[in-house]
Parts: C-alpha cells; structure tokens; sequence
C-alpha cells in the first residue's frame, strides 16, 4: 500500500507519455514492439495505443494499471502509416507522444532519458535518439554526433539515425504547430523525413545521442522494394521543399535517391538523366555512382542495398 501510495505520487510529478503503435498484419513483431514499451523503466504513466491498419484489431490486447495501459483502436483516417499514427496522436490526452513502428523495439531507458532532457529544455519540442540497426543478423550502431539537430542538417540529409521510433513529442505542440504527419504522401513514404523538416523549422530537435531503439531493416519493411514509390516521394519531397535544392549536398543525394530507383527499376535513360543532375550539385555524391554501377547492369540493385543494410546504411 505505502509503495503504491509512493508510485502514485511519483507518477503526478512526471510528463504523462502517450506511444502510437500503429500496425498492420505483423503481429508477433508488434508484440515484441509493446513488450518493450512496456518494460520502459520510466516511472511516470505511460499510455499506449495501438493503432490497426487495414487489419482486424485484437482487443486482448487491451490492459490497464495505475502506471501502464493499453488501449487497442482501428485507423480512422487515410489508411497508411500516416494515418494510423493521427489517428493514434488524436485518441490521445497525454503531455508527449511517441512513436514506435511495430518492427521495433526500445531500450528500457529509452522514455526516461528522452523525458530527462525534454525538462531541461522547455523550448524544445521534439526529443530523438540514435539507433541500432538490425539487418540480417548483423548489428550497426548510427549516431549523431551532436545534441541538436536543425532544419539545414535535414536539408543536407535526412538524418537516418533520428529514426521516427525514436521521436518524442510534446503533444500539444505536435497538433497547434508543427502539424500532423502528412497522409497525402505515396504510401507515407518520407512522411517521417517531412514531419521532421516541420518540426525543425520551429525547434531544433533535441537529440539524446545514445543507441536506445532497436530498428529491424530488411525484408520486414514495406518499403523494401518499393522503388516506384520512393520516387514519387523523393519527387513530393522536393516540390514541397524547395530549400532542399538551396543545399547542394542535401539536392544531390535526393537526385541520386531519384537516379538509384529509377536504375533498379530499369529505367537506365531516366536514371542516367538524374546521375547527371546529382554529380552537376555534388561530384562526390556516392549514390550517382551507385546508380550508374545499377544501370549498367554491373550489379544488381539487391547486392547494394544489402551491403549498405550490413553497415546500417541505406541508399
């Protein structure tokens, strides 16, 4: 009685966390997903929601205790990960939110460092960290390097290691003023590079610049293969940020994204047209290299990607 009476009074001293777990049809990973969630051995309370997208929801999934509950809902808005992840941020009432993709997982200390530094920086409105890569049974560890991350580094790069499964929000702040995650991008591809280079533009982000999320790469992912995809994304990307092309470095390597997708589609005129705007922005740029390497039919696609994966790299 005295430690719940203890806990209690604890838990109203910390920021209330809300995790979106959106999900669709992978539900042994989820589980792993919210089990992580779970043993956060942050002491304030923490609500998850998870999020079912095109897919039936499972409410035995569902508990509650003093410091831990779990509610399980179905996607109301535009199906996709975008979406399930409003729908997710609107059904809650807490003071942050979090992401976690339902191939993910995070380590125990996780929550309570991202909340440690979000109240040692009131101005601050978005918390990351950096990430282990999982691909194929190797391991990579991808950090920032720094303790902040601006609207310039994300239109020089997208940062990969400021993963969304990582992002903590201020919640209030999320929905008045940087705004929901984008649902009108293909297949909510890019939606978490975009909803970055919002947020940034307000705040820098507020990086805790340690390995506290597990990321699952490979054959797990929807986007695996998705060239076609990609393309359309990396071409919404630029019309809607026109900065990017203000950054030499940050518009060469999206016309080398766009010159690789095309070359692994098969594609090699439009491929061999983005190379040439790549190297024209930037000649060091690897990925124009790389596309023409895919193009001229001197590897595959497949073998690129899985040896960029091992490092914990992507195109």
């Amino acid at each position: 009685m005295g430690n719940s009476l203890a806990n209690s009074a604890r838990s109203k001293a910390r920021l209330s966390v809300g995790v979106v777990l959106a999900t669709h049809n992978r539900p042994e990973l989820m589980r792993k997903s919210l089990a992580s969630i779970s043993a956060q051995d942050y002491d304030g309370p923490i609500e998850v929601v998870i999020v079912f997208d095109k897919s039936p929801v499972d409410y035995s999934l569902e508990r509650s205790t003093p410091l831990r509950t779990v509610r399980t809902i179905a996607n109301t808005r535009a199906p996709g990960l975008a979406g399930a992840r409003n729908t997710g941020i609107l059904a809650l009432s807490t003071e942050l939110v979090a992401f976690c993709d339902d191939d993910d997982t995070w380590l125990e200390q996780k929550l309570a460092r991202q909340v440690h530094a979000l109240e040692s920086s009131p101005d601050s409105e978005v918390a990351s960290t950096a990430m282990k890569v999982i691909y194929n049974g190797t391991e990579s560890v991808r950090c920032a390097g720094k303790q902040h991350v601006g609207y310039q580094d994300f239109l020089n790069s997208r940062m990969a290691m400021v993963h969304s499964s990582s992002l903590l929000f201020r919640r209030q702040k999320l929905i008045e003023g940087i705004g929901l995650v984008e649902e009108g991008l293909p297949n909510s591809m890019c939606e978490d590079w975009d909803l970055l280079l919002r947020a940034s533009k307000r705040h820098p982000i507020l990086h805790v610049d340690e390995p506290l999320i597990r990321v699952l790469w490979g054959g797990t992912s929807y986007f695996y293969h998705q060239w076609d995809v990609k393309n359309q994304a990396h071409q919404w990307m630029l019309e809607h940020y026109p900065d990017i092309l203000t950054s030499k470095i940050g518009s060469s390597r999206v016309f080398g994204q766009l010159a690789f997708g095309h070359a692994a589609l098969k594609n090699p005129h439009n491929a061999l047209g983005w190379v040439r705007k790549s190297l024209k922005s930037n000649w060091r740029e690897p990925r124009a290299y790389l596309a023409l390497a895919v193009a001229s039919g001197l590897v595959s696609d497949q073998t690129v990607i899985d040896r960029l994966q091992r490092k914990g790299r992507g195109i």
